[in-house]
């Protein structure tokens, strides 16, 4: 393990487009109930994409380390940290700091706390070769779990909070996801692991993505995806997953979702909608948004990943050295790939 106190990080520095660069840190200083991690590899966000070409729609405490993705061994503990030693494998949450009293926090929703702080934007993230880690954060990994897929354990939470706990899908049920990204497969991924038909819709220049979350089973649709939506009775999907990057698919996922049905909003879109929300009222649907996750969804979803039901090996479009972050951004932000890992050197 490394015992370097300097080491080369990810930072995006200001608020303009294009502001981030590879900078060299010291090793962070641990509080007493935080542990020090040595991480190994930290997969690339869409919010890491979003942050870099400053087209993001949340504070950002400037300059920070990107990477909230993130696994790797214990190498220092805090002296009021219990249950965890040096050398273990874990995962990390990203809520880096919350308010423990809050009523949220309280009841095991801290992902919602007003006051949370995550890595990347809030603290410095992990896109480096140490990162100060709140112990509460920690999960375990098997040793039969690869690092580059372990660090994908957040996206897979988010796509679980999505699918499973805030859409309730069930056996059966027909369900579009819109936006072929990180996000948009997993959730559609998570959709068939429910016994889900499952269509997931992109443009064009999304096929490569769409050919891959063909591996999930899923039908690719670039375009309109209004005669899948309607080819069971003529009314629509009973579940769409807006995945996308982008306001207007609110208005599709209007138009493809049938009466009395659910829309997911998990994509972040930061423009106006511009659009009558009439279908909403007219189709009794719920729209229903979904933010991050919590303990129990993490532990869920790592016996998924240790057990085999849940592959994220199709997604993986490579591992980079950190210093050659800017090509992994790139090949992602093209829709060349779906998803970058880094590896800290």
């Amino acid at each position: 393990m490394s015992t370097n106190s300097v080491s080369a990080a990810v930072v995006n520095y200001a608020p303009e487009k294009g502001s981030v660069e590879i900078r060299e840190i010291a090793k962070p200083e641990i509080g007493e109930e935080d542990v020090l991690l040595e991480v190994v590899n930290v997969g690339v966000c869409g919010s890491d994409l979003h942050q870099w070409t400053a087209d993001h729609s949340w504070p950002v405490n400037y300059p920070v380390v990107l990477g909230h993705e993130f696994g790797g061994y214990i190498i220092a503990l805090g002296s009021r940290v219990t249950g965890w030693k040096e050398g273990d494998r874990v995962v990390s949450e990203t809520a880096a700091i919350i308010n423990p009293n809050s009523p949220l926090s309280r009841t095991g929703l801290y992902n919602l706390d007003p006051d949370r702080k995550g890595f990347g934007y809030g603290v410095n993230g992990a896109m480096t070769k140490f990162v100060r880690v709140p112990a509460r954060c920690l999960h375990h990994i098997p040793d039969t779990l690869p690092f580059e897929q372990a660090c994908l354990t957040e996206p897979c939470c988010v796509a679980y909070n999505a699918v499973v706990g805030n859409a309730h899908i069930r056996p059966g049920d027909r369900v579009i996801v819109l936006g072929p990204g990180t996000i948009g497969i997993l959730c559609a991924a998570m959709a068939k692991l429910c016994g889900a038909e499952v269509a997931i819709v992109g443009l064009e220049n999304d096929r490569n993505r769409l050919n891959i979350a063909k591996q999930y089973g899923c039908e690719a649709i670039t375009g309109d995806a209004t005669e899948w939506a309607k080819c069971r009775d003529g009314l629509g999907a009973d579940f769409i997953i807006d995945a996308a990057g982008a306001s207007i698919t609110l208005k599709i996922a209007l138009q493809l979702v049938r009466p009395n049905g659910h829309i997911t909003k998990v994509g972040w879109g930061p423009q106006p909608l511009g659009f009558s929300l009439d279908q909403l009222v007219q189709k009794n649907v719920t729209l229903q948004g979904s933010f991050s996750h919590n303990w129990p969804i993490w532990e869920k979803v790592i016996a998924l990943l240790a057990s085999g039901q849940l592959d994220v090996k199709p997604i993986i479009g490579g591992v980079w050295p950190i210093t050659e972050w800017q090509e992994a951004f790139e090949k992602m932000h093209k829709g060349d790939i779906v998803k970058s890992v880094l590896k800290p050197v």
